[in-house]
């Protein structure tokens, strides 16, 4: 259970953290779930519920010891993402709409070709931005401060 960098990385995911999936090899097979965490520098994901295994962790200061069951990294080729119309699993691609839009579409035999919805948890940040004012960061009123007029010529550098 160490940690294992892949050996060849994938380019181009098209499995997002929050999509809905099925696993299609190994001890939980036919069985969905939606995806915890993606592990990119391991080709690897994690499923809510899916893959336990039992750890034992020795106790410690403010923690207790004992036998437990956790999530282990399956390898990203043994899910699929559901069809959101069929709910079976499929290949995913892209396609532009007519405005001009991004989307996934599920192919493959026997899928409808409908739109996969990137997933809601993906508008919030896993880690949240620093809200309070650090030492290196500059102050608003110096940003917002207009330094340069192009019609009156007035902080132009000589050159």
């Amino acid at each position: 259970m160490g940690w294992k960098a892949a050996e060849k990385l994938f380019r181009h995911w098209k499995i997002l953290r929050g999509d809905n999936v099925m696993i299609i090899r190994g001890k939980d097979k036919c069985e969905t779930g939606i995806i915890k965490r993606v592990i990119r520098s391991q080709n690897r994901v994690i499923v809510e519920g899916k893959n336990l295994v039992k750890k034992h962790i020795k106790q410690g200061q403010g923690h207790e010891g004992g036998i437990f069951s956790i999530e282990a990294p399956l390898h990203v080729s043994n899910v699929q993402v559901l069809d959101p119309v069929t709910r079976k699993p499929c290949k995913t691609g892209y396609k532009y709409l007519e405005d001009g839009t991004k989307v996934r579409v599920s192919r493959g035999l026997a899928t409808s070709g409908a739109v996969i919805p990137r997933p809601e948890i993906l508008k919030e940040r896993r880690k949240p931005r620093p809200s309070f004012v650090g030492p290196k960061d500059t102050p608003v009123e110096l940003v917002l401060e207009k330094t340069y007029d192009a019609k009156a010529g007035i902080g132009m550098p000589d050159l």
